[in-house]
């Protein structure tokens, strides 16, 4: 937590911070501390002394210091009125059966797409936290029953469609282009008499997608006084920044005979490959005589939806698939690994953690003419950020082995779904009326970096920073005041 004294423009202001005495007001909080895990709990309270409280995301944390996390929740489940879900990625969404689980029985608000897309997400989820209980003797975080529970509390939402969920609070979805049904939240809380308390949340965000177009915000929104709640994981990057390297690496790989393995997130990331190895087709700097083999349930489900679904995709974005493909299972997988060609090979998990990249990356780490690519975040303490720290030569432990790393690893943010840091500022700036801006959803560091670069660059009044040690008290003016949280 930074003091808001840090960010405050002038020495005024501590005086209304902890001297207001409105009676319609929002505590804020992020359950999760860095990058994953997200939750942010919002209780509200208003004039006749009731509450309302809700949670934006569930997700599971990812980070190793921070897995114990996912083991409970710093709330009452049963006591939550209803969840907003910005987007399905599973460090948002992979907890919510854990919360149905601990009794939570109320509405789920989302998108279209992202209900469409849910299912597959959990029901892997749930696969992947029972394989990791059943290894570590202790029972999973929650059953198949919690899923199909969980989607039974669905509702799906149109974007621009304000939704009333409860008498004095809205919702409204707009779209966001971090990924597929992705979303950014506006919720509104009024009460007669008293000024209407604007939230926007952020999600994960980008302001661009190679699969359909995003829209900018209408301006009634842009024109609300606003508590804008911020993600920050690229906050310490600008997108001059990012280099483009994969096509080079990977060509180059081939030209010498070697295997390409590149780790991809199932949903979003892995279709982005495709398309790119279709272009690299396309272009001609790619033989089509090169198999391309994409290994991984999730990840092939989640493209069959793609092609077959929809999904509001550009239509001149619906034939991405690169010729000369195979979809790799358990009954062909072994002819890939033997196989000495040179070749591509997309595999989840795009962390290295989970899935067939488990087989694939202690097979090429070995081999001093193969190539590993990641091609996203890899969060501390996942296989390809422990890849990122092993020298050439020494040995990296996979599951139960240990084995010598000679493949070249490499990394690139160039088809990060996050926008970098001048990206964020530039979207803060769009905003006429900004009380407040909340940073969330980024490496400890990462927050206090952007924070400062926001309360130097943007027009807000004030900048603080989310985490699980403080509530940020906030009405239609902004901040009122922050308060350490206790959870009896």
């Amino acid at each position: 937590f930074i003091p808001m004294c840090a960010f405050e423009r002038s020495e005024k202001g501590m005086e209304f911070i902890m001297g207001s005495k409105d009676r319609l007001y929002a505590d804020i909080m992020a359950v999760h501390p860095e990058v994953t895990g997200s939750c942010n709990l919002v209780i509200v309270k208003q004039p006749d002394n009731s509450t309302v409280k809700f949670v934006v995301d569930c997700g599971l944390f990812q980070e190793r210091q921070y897995s114990k996390n996912n083991e409970s929740l710093p709330f009452i489940p049963a006591n939550i009125d209803f969840c907003l879900v910005t987007h399905n990625h599973v460090d948002h969404v992979g907890r919510l059966p854990f919360m149905v689980n601990k009794g939570f029985a109320k509405e789920i608000y989302m998108t279209e797409t992202t209900a469409k897309l849910l299912p597959l997400a959990l029901e892997d989820s749930h696969k992947v936290l029972r394989d990791v209980a059943k290894r570590q003797n202790h029972s999973p975080l929650y059953s198949e029953a919690d899923v199909s529970q969980t989607m039974r509390l669905i509702h799906p939402c149109k974007y621009n469609e304000t939704i009333q969920i409860r008498p004095n609070i809205k919702a409204t979805f707009f779209m966001n282009g971090h990924l597929m049904g992705a979303s950014s939240i506006l919720v509104q809380i009024s009460w007669e008499g008293y000024e209407t308390i604007n939230l926007f949340f952020s999600g994960d965000y980008s302001n661009k997608n190679m699969f359909f177009d995003v829209p900018d915000l209408p301006d009634w929104v842009l024109e609300l006084p606003l508590t804008v709640v911020q993600e920050s994981t690229y906050g310490d990057m600008d997108s001059y920044e990012v280099t483009s390297c994969f096509k080079q690496n990977v060509l180059k790989c081939l030209e010498h005979g070697g295997t390409v393995v590149a780790p991809v997130f199932s949903l979003g990331r892995s279709q982005e490959i495709l398309y790119e190895v279709k272009c690299m087709q396309d272009d001609g700097s790619l033989d089509v005589n090169v198999p391309i083999y994409f290994d991984g349930k999730l990840g092939i489900r989640y493209t069959m939806l793609y092609l077959k679904d929809g999904l509001d995709i550009k239509e001149d974005m619906k034939n991405f698939l690169p010729k000369n493909l195979t979809f790799v299972d358990k009954a062909n997988r072994d002819e890939v690994l033997t196989s000495t060609m040179p070749k591509i090979i997309l595999t989840t998990s795009g962390m290295g953690s989970y899935g067939p990249a488990q087989v694939y990356i202690p097979e090429y780490l070995t081999r001093r003419n193969s190539l590993i690519h990641f091609t996203g975040y890899t969060t501390e303490g996942t296989l390809g950020a422990r890849l990122k720290e092993a020298e050439v030569g020494t040995a990296v432990q996979i599951g139960g082995t240990l084995v010598k790393k000679y493949a070249q690893v490499e990394y690139t943010t160039e088809y990060s779904a996050h926008a970098k840091a001048d990206e964020m500022i530039d979207f803060l700036k769009k905003f006429k009326k900004l009380k407040l801006v909340l940073v969330n959803h980024g490496e400890a560091n990462t927050k206090q970096i952007f924070a400062e670069r926001i309360i130097n660059e943007v027009d807000t009044e004030r900048v603080g920073i989310l985490g699980s040690g403080y509530f940020f008290r906030v009405n239609h003016e902004g901040l009122i005041k922050s308060l350490s949280t206790k959870f009896e």
